[in-house]
């Protein structure tokens, strides 16, 4: 995408503008995908975006590519070996957030026969498409947010609270928040 295009204000960084223009905002139905974003919002809490995705590589590596089945596994010296790792955010509660999550993701997945059916379901199986004017009239929470952050927390999901959640429903594409001046708005609302 032209860099001198009226895209949305936020990314600010070669690998922001990369992200913003090819990943945010696209619906993802990939369950591998969705666990992993979760994740890295959740690892995100407290620190910019791009520091994330500076270390999304790593967390990959880290994580064994988001395998959610293996992260459920892991046991004490794995995570000593987390953190140790330089590459990722070395927090022993968001550490333990990923292998309680991983476990959660596992039970919902047996559950609804995917995790991408049971979060899509709370917006109706197809994207809320907004048409914000300006960054200010973005909210941080919603009620879909809000309801989504419940019933993870309920299901034994840790750092899910609402604000965490609504960015990661942008993020996933369950919601087009690109600003109406943005080309990725309506490249977005047309992948529904």
């Amino acid at each position: 995408m032209n860099k001198n295009l009226l895209r949305c204000p936020w990314p600010k960084t070669e690998l922001d503008i990369a992200y913003h223009d090819e990943e945010w905002g696209v619906p993802l139905h990939d369950d591998r995908a969705l666990f992993e974003l979760l994740i890295l919002e959740g690892a995100q809490a407290g620190l910019s975006w791009s520091t994330i995705l500076k270390k999304r590589a790593n967390y990959r590596r880290a994580f064994d590519r988001f395998d959610a089945r293996k992260i459920a596994r892991y046991d004490d010296r794995k995570v000593a070996a987390l953190l140790a790792d330089p590459g990722i955010v070395r927090n022993r509660l968001k550490i333990a957030a990923t292998i309680t999550n991983a476990r959660a993701f596992l039970a919902v997945q047996k559950e609804f026969g995917s995790f991408d059916r049971y979060l899509w379901g709370f917006v109706g199986g197809k994207p809320i498409i907004n048409h914000r004017r300006a960054m200010q009239d973005v909210p941080a929470r919603t009620p879909e947010s809000d309801a989504l952050s419940k019933d993870l927390l309920k299901r034994g999901f840790k750092f899910v609270g609402t604000t965490i959640i609504y960015a990661f429903m942008q993020a996933s594409g369950m919601v087009n928040d690109h600003l109406v001046t943005c080309p990725r708005h309506a490249a977005c609302a047309r992948m529904q």
